[in-house]
């Protein structure tokens, strides 16, 4: 199961809007956020693409202007892939 961190920028003056979205997708917590429009977040999902359509959702919200990755753990699904090798 992949596990990432990531720090999503939003518009300012729209963070309780865009928290309350970001939490409408599975698989996402919030951390914390700051006044400048930083939201820490940590996504869990399936498998690695699963994670990387959700970013693609997530910057399709109108309130986001960025979503970073500061880490990212997929080594269940890195050890699945070399048992099956």
């Amino acid at each position: 199961m992949p596990v990432g961190g990531f720090v999503i920028n939003v518009d300012p003056d729209r963070i309780e809007e865009s928290i309350k979205k970001l939490t409408s997708f599975r698989g996402v917590e919030i951390h914390g956020s700051d006044e400048k429009g930083n939201v820490i977040a940590v996504f869990e999902s399936s498998n690695s693409h699963e994670m990387e359509e959700m970013v693609k959702e997530i910057m399709k919200i109108e309130t986001v202007l960025s979503v970073g990755l500061t880490y990212f753990n997929a080594e269940d699904e890195v050890e699945g892939n070399a048992n099956q090798g």
